[in-house]
């Protein structure tokens, strides 16, 4: 904060500054990677992935997405799964409210639908094509989330494609699954 204090002086706190925290530990996990001849993993869901709430050069830093092709009320799912006959994740992980705890008491849901309203609502425009107001009204939610919802997975198609490739585990991954231009103007 210091080195960039000139540069942001008399701007208020924001996206730039909480960023800055995921970025330095991706460079801090690839540096470690790089001296020990690893990879790093992505930490990234398809929810997260589609709607660009990821940080390019921060949790996208990596070799590898895993989870890229899941969305993130399976990757709770599979959490629980892993957990069946020991522990395995943490149960304070899995009950906290999903944040990227970029600043003090941030949760997803403060710029994000709940992730079980959202997860439908993506599965139904990037794996099906369906329009608007279909998936409003197949999924009983409000039209206008659904047209944010869209507008936010269109407006984030430049990070995915800097994205490390996706292990395909639905019909529509990210990447050669489905890629749209980055600079052209969607009607939603």
């Amino acid at each position: 904060m210091r080195a960039l204090a000139p540069f942001f002086a008399g701007t208020p706190f924001g996206l730039a500054e909480e960023n800055l925290q995921s970025r330095i530990r991706g460079s801090l996990l690839m540096a470690v990677a790089n001296k020990f001849s690893s990879l790093v993993l992505t930490t990234g869901n398809k929810s997260e992935m589609a709607t660009g709430y990821c940080t390019l050069y921060g949790d996208m830093v990596g070799a590898l997405a895993v989870i890229g092709d899941v969305y993130k009320t399976r990757v709770y799912a599979l959490a629980q799964y892993a957990n069946r006959k020991r522990q395995r994740i943490p149960i304070s992980t899995l009950e906290k409210a999903p944040s990227a705890e970029l600043r003090p008491d941030q949760k997803d849901t403060d710029s994000l639908p709940p992730y079980d309203v959202l997860d439908p609502v993506l599965e139904a425009y990037i794996e099906k094509y369906e329009p608007a107001e279909e998936i409003a009204r197949r999924l009983g939610v409000d039209a206008a989330m659904v047209a944010r919802v869209q507008q936010l997975v269109e407006r984030s198609e430049y990070k995915r494609q800097q994205a490390a490739p996706v292990l395909k585990v639905t019909a529509k991954s990210f990447g050669t699954g489905r890629r749209f231009p980055i600079a052209v103007k969607v009607q939603v």
